[in-house]
């Protein structure tokens, strides 16, 4: 059974990876243009250049697109996890101690779930994958006695 569930690791953090990167995605959404409910819950947005909050739904946005289409998903992942560590740490973590008592588990969540992207990589199904094997197909072999460039 370990054997089939190592086979399917590749695909199953590949849909790990979707999930989170649409869920990001919906969030900066709902911030920036006021969709599935808005940034107050009742279809409003986030002012722009509002600090921090329109940065942070545009690092959403884009970060969580980039996420969902495994492209570029370690460097995007590793800036929409900081931008999550800043949110707990700046605007739910002085009101209290833990995340149920200050309302940021989904900063907290998306914050570890990121981080795990960017030591994982995007995984199965991701663009990543695809330029990837496009650029190993184009590429020379060395041959025996030749300089390699780095």
């Amino acid at each position: 059974m370990t054997g089939r569930l190592n086979t399917a690791q590749p695909y199953a953090l590949g849909l790990f990876r979707i999930v989170v990167g649409l869920l990001f995605t919906c969030h900066g959404a709902s911030s920036l243009f006021g969709v599935l409910g808005g940034a107050d819950g009742e279809g409003g947005t986030v002012a722009t250049n509002a600090w921090p909050g329109w940065y942070a739904a545009v690092i959403q946005l884009v970060g969580g697109a980039l996420v969902f289409l495994g492209l570029g998903t370690r460097f995007a992942a590793f800036i929409a996890s900081g931008s999550m560590a800043y949110a707990y740490f700046k605007v739910h973590q002085p009101e209290a101690l833990w995340p149920m008592q200050n309302g940021g588990e989904a900063s907290a969540m998306f914050c570890w779930a990121l981080l795990l992207l960017v030591f994982t990589g995007s995984g199965a199904l991701g663009l990543d994958r695809l330029f990837a094997r496009s650029r190993e197909t184009t590429e020379e072999p060395v041959r025996d006695g030749a300089a390699v460039a780095a």
